[in-house]
C-alpha cells in the first residue's frame, strides 16, 4: 500500500486477535477503523487491564452487523485493506442461555452435536453464518468498493472436539473468496492456536497443543489428520497480529499462509517495530 493510502478496516477489531491487529497497524501510522456489533472492546476480556490502552484512542470503533452489508458498506470507502477477524469455535445460542430462554446444558449439547441448527434459530451463531457467510459478504463489499487487499483469518485445522463443519466453513470461505473476487489480493492466514498471558485459559491449552505438535513431528506428521490444529505449534497472539499487518503491507504476500510463513512475517514485523 502506498504511503498516501493506508486506511485499514478490521472487522472484529474488538476481539482477542483483532484488537492487536489494530494496535500494530496504528503503530505504523495507519488510519484504522474497527467494525463489530459492540463497538469498542471490553478491554478486560482481551487484555490484562480493564482500561483502554493509549493506542486505542487512535482507532475508530464502529458498530455494524457483518451479516447486514448496508450497516457497514459506507465504512469501506477509501480503504486500502480489509481484515476479517471474526469467527466462532463452538455454536450455541449465547443470548438464549444468558437470558434464560435456553438451558445451558442443552446449549452445550447443541454446540457439540455437529449438526447445523434449525434455520428458524435466528439468534444462533452458526459456523456457516460467522465463519463463511460474514467473510464472503465482507469480501464482496470490499471488492465493490475497490479495496485492493482482503485478509481472512482462517485456521490451521480443526480439532477432535470440534464438529467438522468448523474447519469446513473456514476452507469454504477461502475457496469462495478466491474464486469470486479475483481482482482482490486475498490473504488467508491459517493461524494455529493463539495464546497470551492476558487470557489465562489459553496458556495451558497452548502447552498441550505444543506437546501435540512435538509428537506429530516425531511421528512424521501422522497425528495431523486426527489432531488438526492440535498438532500445530501454537503462536503468541501478538506474533500473529504482527504477521497480519506485515502481510497486509507487503504487496507480494497473497494466498494461503501456513504457520511457517506466518512466523516469518511476524519476525519481519518485529524487526520493523524495533527500528
Amino acid at each position: 500500500m502506498s504511503a498516501a493510502a493506508k486506511k485499514l478496516i478490521v472487522c472484529g477489531g474488538n476481539g482477542f486477535l483483532g484488537s492487536r491487529i489494530c494496535k500494530y497497524a496504528v503503530a505504523r501510522g495507519w488510519d484504522v477503523t474497527s467494525i463489530s456489533r459492540s463497538g469498542a472492546p471490553n478491554w478486560s476480556s482481551v487484555t490484562s487491564s480493564a482500561n483502554p490502552p493509549p493506542w486505542s484512542r487512535q482507532v475508530t470503533w464502529e458498530r455494524a452487523d457483518l451479516l447486514d452489508p448496508p450497516t457497514y458498506a459506507a465504512l469501506l470507502t477509501g480503504a486500502s485493506a480489509v481484515v476479517h477477524s471474526m469467527g466462532i469455535l463452538l455454536e450455541a445460542d449465547y443470548k438464549g442461555v444468558i437470558s434464560g430462554r435456553e438451558n445451558p446444558i442443552a446449549g452445550l449439547k447443541k454446540a457439540f452435536s455437529g449438526l447445523p441448527p434449525p434455520a428458524a434459530a435466528k439468534a444462533q451463531m452458526t459456523y456457516e453464518t460467522m465463519n463463511r457467510d460474514s467473510a464472503v459478504n465482507l469480501a464482496r463489499e470490499a471488492s465493490t468498493k475497490g479495496v485492493s487487499t482482503f485478509v481472512y483469518i482462517s485456521a490451521a485445522g480443526g480439532a477432535p472436539v470440534l464438529p467438522a463443519r468448523y474447519i469446513g466453513t473456514k476452507r469454504a470461505a477461502e475457496s469462495l473468496i478466491a474464486s469470486r473476487f479475483p481482482s482482490v489480493r486475498a490473504i488467508f492466514v491459517r493461524s494455529p492456536m493463539m495464546y497470551d498471558s492476558s487470557r489465562p485459559i489459553t496458556m495451558p491449552l497452548a502447552a498441550a497443543t505444543g506437546i501435540g505438535a512435538v509428537f506429530n513431528s516425531v511421528t512424521g506428521g501422522r497425528l495431523g489428520g486426527f489432531l488438526g490444529a492440535g498438532a500445530v505449534k501454537p503462536m503468541k497472539v501478538e506474533d500473529v497480529a504482527r504477521a497480519v499487518v506485515e502481510g497486509t503491507e507487503n504487496e507480494e504476500v497473497k494466498g494461503v499462509l501456513e504457520v511457517e510463513e506466518i512466523e516469518d512475517l511476524a519476525t519481519k514485523g518485529w524487526r520493523k517495530g524495533m527500528l
